[in-house]
């Protein structure tokens, strides 16, 4: 049996990535095997087939943190074939071969039934990033910011992680406040329920004051540094600010002043070896609180062939939203 896969081969340091035709017996080991039907392309994607941030060590290398598909083969009970699942993080695509190809053998533990009201291509529309901002809305939740907190601030909101923040935020209710370097997106922003369009220079050009007057209930930041820095600087008496992405860098020049003073709660979000229990709960709530029409609005669909193009755009912040790969397109 063969499948289809964007191969990374290494020659002398540089990666170059295809699609190639492999054969099952060249899947890593593990109890289930999926035929994969849907992946997605994040930001870490496009670092791995960019070949950069030694996120892999081994080569040849399969990339795709996520993918949604049917079982295929289980050799565990918790799966039969016919199932269908969702797989996002535990360093699958950086350490283990990930989800762009047909097929993928893995770890049962890693993996989530697929809510029965989302198909794979929605599941993928959401991805690692919706996954990631889910988490990211009920941790604000946990620590108490609700609608009538207040505003509530979404940094890089046009990428991933950002729209479908956006999205969720609106639908539950929340003033949502979308930060965005791109004039273009402005429309795309407020179609998925953005109150309002900060332009990125306000809150990234420069770190302001260690404690600036107070805005924002709460915020979900993707960007980092200087960006994490005024925002925290900007939140109000005991808001909270769920941090998960590092697009700006992965420095953080501030003071403990809005720690201290404000008592201010910095959330760190990672989905990457979040436990089972709390994926379920967020792919649940995902089901629910996702419109299918923001689905559609937030993707655009590619094939294997077209996927290094797009890491490479990717990187250079030129993607609006989510792209799916059709993986049989």
């Amino acid at each position: 049996m063969t499948f289809k896969a964007i191969l990374l081969e290494d020659a002398q340091g540089s990666v170059s990535a295809s699609v190639k035709t492999l054969d099952d017996a060249s899947l890593p080991a593990g109890d289930v095997t999926v035929a994969i039907e849907y992946s997605t392309i994040n930001y870490k994607d496009g670092l791995v087939i960019g070949g950069l941030g030694r996120l892999v060590r081994q080569y040849p290398h399969v990339p795709g943190i996520d993918f949604a598909g049917t079982v295929e083969t289980s050799n565990v009970a918790a799966y039969a074939p016919g199932d269908k699942v969702v797989l996002n993080g535990w360093r699958v695509g950086e350490q283990r071969w990930g989800g762009l190809a047909q097929k993928a053998r893995v770890n049962s533990e890693w993996l989530v039934r697929l809510p029965e009201n989302l198909t794979s291509r929605d599941a993928m529309t959401i991805g690692t990033a919706g996954l990631t901002a889910m988490l990211a809305v009920m941790s604000l939740e946990s620590h108490g910011v609700t609608p009538e907190s207040g505003e509530v601030v979404v940094t890089g909101a046009a990428g991933g992680v950002g729209s479908i923040a956006v999205a969720l935020l609106a639908n539950l209710g929340f003033r949502v406040a979308a930060v965005t370097g791109r004039a273009e997106t402005h429309d795309y922003l407020h179609s998925l329920g953005a109150n309002t369009i900060i332009e990125r220079e306000k809150l990234g050009a420069a770190r302001g004051k260690p404690l600036d007057s107070e805005r924002w209930a709460g915020a979900i930041d993707t960007v980092g540094s200087t960006t994490l820095a005024n925002v925290l600087a900007q939140t109000r008496y005991r808001g909270s600010v769920a941090a998960c992405g590092l697009a700006q860098g992965s420095d953080l020049p501030v003071t403990v002043m809005p720690f201290i003073i404000r008592g201010v709660n910095l959330l760190g979000i990672d989905s990457v070896m979040c436990p089972l229990q709390i994926r379920e709960r967020a792919w649940r709530r995902l089901g629910r609180e996702l419109r299918r029409e923001q689905l559609t609005t937030l993707t655009s669909v590619v094939g294997l062939a077209q996927v290094p193009a797009v890491a490479a755009r990717i990187l250079q912040g030129q993607v609006r939203g989510r792209t799916v790969v059709d993986v049989n397109l």
